[in-house]
């Protein structure tokens, strides 16, 4: 099946060519450079050693390059499922197939780069039975094309464009000819705490409809390109800084298209969130003066809430503990006092943030201090 959108064929002789040619300039991409430097494991060669340097992570090539060709592309479905999650790849290309994948953690998330010839994938029914992985992906287009069936719809990533699957349900990701895409791992509770679900923004591509997409687009680019050179202490804050732009996007395309009521419900809860997240350091934060403010009912608002089992008390003391949480383990931070961090995100009474501190993460936050490996 085709996806829809996808550019007319030229003729056979000059698409093989145009593929012959693209995929001998990009897919060498990290095998003659990247497989020399430290930190990078050659699957199909003799391993590197991946010693991580100081706090930060280092990224690993797999690749297919040195593999016989009978078996690339049962190395590279090994690939893929290492990488990401079980699917099944299929290609007719046979022992001619090459493919390689970079990538690096990054805090909660994982960055990498694909870069390979023609293929289907498939995230089927009996995979999902069969692993817990409970991701979304963000494919974003570098270089030739990629479709991307699930929920109902199809549509296809040119350069410049991304779009979003979720590795609970099934998908199809069809790519005709070689190509090049950085995709964006993240867990899917990064997500939907944001957002809701996110069964109505899967398989679009978002370009530069509107501000926010180009934005979304070249933040998640750029952080995936620099992300072996930031320190663990910073990668968790601008994974969720990713995920709060990705979500913002998302949320900006529910409101301009029909929506179903559940997904008009995920909506007004992202707006709610956001507005809850930047007042957070107020300590007169409160239900009433939300609602006032976003032009709500407050018995609304929790109902909003409920959705997540949670109420808006419940989220905002959640959040502000995971802020605290987050600036005890930094190491910039270790001048400050406990009391201090506390006070900063809205607490004002600190024996009450000790004990919902430890309710929360079973540690005292001194013993979390203590405790921090950034520290």
């Amino acid at each position: 099946m085709a996806a829809r959108g996808a550019a007319s064929s030229p003729t056979l002789d000059a698409a093989e060519h145009s593929r012959s040619s693209h995929r001998e300039r990009k897919l060498d991409c990290g095998r003659d450079q990247g497989a020399r430097r430290p930190g990078i494991c050659c699957i199909a060669g003799d391993p590197i050693d991946t010693g991580a340097e100081g706090a930060r992570a280092m990224p690993i090539l797999f690749t297919t390059d040195g593999s016989p060709g009978h078996r690339r592309l049962a190395l590279w479905q090994d690939i893929v499922c290492d990488v990401y999650v079980g699917l099944d790849c299929t290609s007719d290309l046979g022992s001619a197939f090459r493919g390689s994948v970079t990538h690096i953690p990054f805090g909660q998330a994982v960055c990498s780069e694909v870069c390979s010839d023609r293929q289907r994938v498939h995230r089927t029914s009996q995979r999902i039975a069969r692993a817990d992985a409970d991701y979304v992906l963000v494919a974003l287009g570098r270089e030739g094309l990629g479709g991307v069936i699930q929920d109902g719809r199809d549509t296809v990533i040119r350069p410049g464009e991304f779009a979003i699957y979720d590795t609970t349900r099934p998908y199809e990701l069809q790519f005709d000819a070689a190509f090049r895409q950085t995709v964006f791992k993240l867990p899917r509770e990064m997500l939907q705490r944001r957002l809701g679900a996110t069964e109505a923004v899967t398989a679009i591509s978002f370009g530069a409809d509107i501000p926010l997409q180009p934005l979304a687009f070249d933040f998640i680019v750029r952080l995936c390109e620099r992300a072996e050179h930031i320190g663990a202490e910073h990668a968790d804050r601008l994974a969720d800084q990713a995920a709060d732009l990705l979500a913002m996007t998302l949320a900006e395309q529910l409101r301009t298209q029909p929506l179903p009521a559940s997904s008009h419900r995920a909506a007004l809860l992202y707006r709610i969130k956001a507005h809850v997240r930047a007042r957070l350091a107020d300590p007169d934060l409160a239900l009433p003066e939300a609602a006032r403010e976003l032009g709500l009912s407050a018995r609304y608002i929790n109902d909003l809430f409920s959705d997540e089992e949670t109420s808006f008390q419940r989220f905002v003391l959640l959040e502000r503990l995971k802020l605290c949480r987050r600036d005890l383990a930094a190491a910039a931070l270790a001048h400050r006092q406990i009391g201090e961090i506390a006070f900063s995100w809205g607490f004002n009474d600190l024996s009450h943030f000790g004990r919902v501190f430890r309710d929360q993460f079973g540690l005292s936050p001194r013993e979390w201090r203590r405790s921090s490996p950034a520290r």
